[in-house]
């Protein structure tokens, strides 16, 4: 599925760069700077000679409804039995690279599970599109130029390595290359030669793919040891303005006030957590931990980030969480309004575009507080009707 709505944050600038325009100039453009840069003309002439602009491409990035998904229907499509089964089967037969990634990088097996199945299906496809398409294409794009313009040039670098054929190589829409998806800027900077042949394929090759997932989550910021994610139940004298990833206490104090842990006791004891529910105070609840937030580095979907969280938690052997009864989430149309009505009210909700992003979130929950109803940020249509 691609990392869909969101790249590396190490793979983003806030620095304009230029977008749009004939294709063909921007492509020459594009070269030009390669070759100012240093790079060989004549290898800068061949990398780019057949690049062409993609309309599949722009037409996957507009396309994103699953990420509307509420966390309940959203994990429930993504975590299947065949997958965790796959996922526990995979984990056996690669276990000496698992321990070898929990040696160096302290990171345990579900974590890199996770993200090997919602990437790829554990390999089984890692995208048809040609891979230096996708990257001109959305750099010509004046959506996000700034992330993918510096991965074409990652890319020059490794073509000129030979580790990348421009008519060849495919991968996600996005640009991800490989069976965790990873860009070209990321697999110069964290691949990894897990298998030990001289090279890092991350298309043909579990050990580097994995080994290389967990550098760059090292990298990214992963604490080595320490858990990301765990189920809770909550007390209902909770102050649920206190939920969310804006707040932080020590998992003690968070104990103090009533939390605890559904199966067994905190995996955290001694360290800093946030409480995250995900669909308001009569759903699913969990306590994250400070390497949660390393998820959103990876990915910026809180629904994926999530998902990804718990699956890693399964494949750990959490047992399946208890959904609760929260109250229905609103459709499309109707957070399209409700977020009018926020931004009218002075919030930032970021895009009308009908998706709970954090920005409604915290919305949602501000206003919550301001009606004096429980400010658990999880928008219904009895808070619509309030506006």
């Amino acid at each position: 599925m691609g990392l869909a709505t969101a790249m590396t944050a190490q793979a983003q600038t806030q620095t304009p760069v230029p977008c749009g325009g004939d294709f063909g100039a921007f492509v020459s453009e594009l070269a030009a700077e390669a070759v100012a840069g240093g790079a060989d003309p004549a290898t800068v002439g061949r990398f780019f000679a057949g690049a062409a602009q993609d309309a599949s491409v722009l037409r996957a990035d507009r396309r994103q409804g699953i990420f509307q998904d509420p966390f309940i229907t959203f994990s429930r499509k993504l975590i299947s039995q065949s997958r965790l089964d796959r996922g526990r089967e995979m984990g056996r037969r690669h276990a000496e690279t698992f321990a070898r990634i929990e040696r160096d990088y302290g990171i345990a097996p579900g974590v890199l599970l996770a993200f090997w199945a919602f990437e790829t299906d554990y390999g089984s496809f890692q995208g048809d599109f040609n891979t230096l398409n996708a990257l001109v294409t959305l750099a010509h794009d004046c959506r996000r130029p700034e992330i993918f313009r510096p991965q074409i040039l990652a890319a020059l670098e490794l073509y000129e390595m030979g580790d990348f054929d421009p008519a060849r190589t495919t991968g996600a829409w996005a640009g991800e290359i490989g069976m965790v998806q990873m860009l070209p800027r990321d697999i110069l900077e964290n691949g990894v030669d897990g298998d030990g042949d001289g090279r890092v394929t991350l298309k043909t090759s579990a050990p580097d793919a994995l080994m290389s997932g967990a550098k760059m989550l090292s990298h990214l910021g992963w604490r080595a040891g320490e858990p990301w994610l765990q189920e809770v139940v909550l007390p209902e004298t909770l102050d649920w303005f206190e939920t969310g990833l804006h707040v932080q206490k020590p998992v003690a104090e968070w104990a103090a006030l009533g939390v605890r842990a559904r199966n067994g006791d905190f995996e955290g004891s001694g360290l800093m957590a946030s409480i995250v529910i995900p669909q308001g105070r009569d759903g699913p609840a969990f306590i994250a931990y400070p390497n949660f937030r390393v998820y959103f580095e990876w990915n910026q979907s809180f629904t994926y980030v999530l998902t990804a969280a718990y699956f890693g938690t399964r494949l750990e052997g959490a047992p399946i969480y208890d959904a609760g009864n929260p109250a229905p989430g609103l459709s499309g149309d109707a957070m399209k309004a409700l977020q009018a009505k926020l931004a009218a009210r002075g919030h930032d909700v970021g895009e009308i575009d009908g998706i709970l992003g954090a920005g409604t979130r915290a919305a949602v929950r501000a206003v919550q507080r301001e009606l004096g109803m429980p400010a658990d940020a999880w928008p219904t249509q009895a808070l619509l009707d309030r506006l």
